[in-house]
């Protein structure tokens, strides 16, 4: 028996030494999730939106609707080139969403809405679905790009939502340049706000009771830009900008620098941006939600966006909708309103824009 057993030891201390299972750490020696590491494939796409809501065809001019297609494609091959070059999914999606912000079309960056006060404050968010790290700032009234910010948030902190005047004072440690007020001055988003402010004005005279969320502002409220992606590396990730709520007030945040409400990401599932009327979307935990159901359910990422969007959210009283790409390359672009700007390109190449609801 004795020699049986120092035949067989030397293999059971061999066995004995191998490493166990490592928690896995970024850059920054941030505890990560574990993945399971995948090969490079030729396989990518992208998929993004420019904001739901009350889009018809009848009530856009020609021309108009023209700057937005425009935009949306410049948007999106953009994201589409890095990718096809063999680029990282949250490079894609940042710089995908940094066209989207500089343009006055979109409610994010340069085209914000203003608040109550006449102020402009952005809200942002970034999803990585291989580490699930996430970076987010709310509030932020001098960001020109504040979807690079919630990626410095996510990379460069030890945090992952920052807001206000905290944000601000990272912003400019990470370098930053502060954008005066006037940049994000535009005369349709004011003329809009001034006329939420003149119907509040009519309807308290009349002593009706005036509402933050009166009928108008479901009109108003739409125009979040938001970005996913797949990379060649099979990664998944997910980014969210916008200004908000016209005429909110009292320092309030919706769902798009909310993870798991207007952002997710996760290469097991999905990745997900949102835009909407952002309190249901954190009550329903939107984006999350689809994950959950493709992981838990096994319902494919068109049912699982399909059942949150028309059924759950509805049933709330939500309006908006959601871009989604899986870990396969399969997209959704699914809205419970008249219309979401929207558009997505797949590993061939193939693009498509659409506003309306068709």
């Amino acid at each position: 028996m004795k020699p049986i057993l120092a035949l067989f030891l030397p293999f059971l201390l061999i066995l004995g030494c191998k490493d166990g299972p490592k928690q896995l750490v970024d850059q920054n020696n941030k505890p990560t999730a574990e993945v399971s590491p995948k090969k490079t494939s030729n396989n990518f796409g992208i998929v993004i939106h420019g904001g739901a809501g009350t889009i018809l065809k009848a009530n856009m001019d020609p021309e108009l609707e023209e700057r937005y297609k425009a935009k949306l494609e410049e948007a999106i091959r953009t994201g589409y080139g890095i990718l096809e070059n063999g680029g990282s999914s949250l490079d894609a999606v940042e710089k995908t969403i940094n066209i989207l912000e500089d343009s006055p079309l979109f409610n994010a960056g340069k085209g914000a809405v203003f608040t109550h006060d006449k102020k402009n404050e952005l809200d942002a968010s970034i999803m990585d679905g291989q580490s699930l790290n996430a970076g987010a700032v709310a509030s932020v009234t001098t960001v020109k790009n504040p979807i690079s910010l919630a990626r410095a948030v996510m990379e460069k902190s030890d945090h992952v939502l920052l807001a206000c005047e905290g944000a601000e004072e990272f912003a400019v440690e990470r370098g930053f340049e502060p954008m005066p007020p006037s940049y994000f001055y535009t005369e349709k988003r004011m003329k809009s706000l001034e006329g939420v402010l003149e119907r509040e004005k009519s309807s308290k005279e009349n002593k009706s009771q005036a509402s933050f969320f009166d009928p108008y502002m479901k009109n108003e409220k739409f125009g979040t830009v938001g970005c996913t992606a797949l990379d060649k590396n099979g990664n998944l990730a997910a980014g969210t900008s916008t200004g908000g709520m016209s005429n909110k007030r009292w320092g309030r945040i919706g769902d798009s620098p909310i993870i798991g409400a207007g952002t997710y990401a996760n290469n097991n599932t999905c990745a997900i941006s949102s835009t909407g009327w952002g309190e249901f979307f954190i009550r329903g935990v939107v984006a999350y939600d689809i994950s959950a159901l493709m992981e838990y359910k096994g319902l494919s990422l068109q049912e699982a966006t399909r059942e949150v969007i028309q059924n759950k959210l509805s049933k709330l009283g939500g309006d908006g909708g959601v871009v989604a790409i899986d870990g396969a390359g399969n997209v959704s672009m699914e809205f419970n309103t008249a219309g979401m700007f929207r558009a997505s390109m797949d590993k061939n190449g193939k693009l498509y824009i659409g506003m309306y609801n068709n």
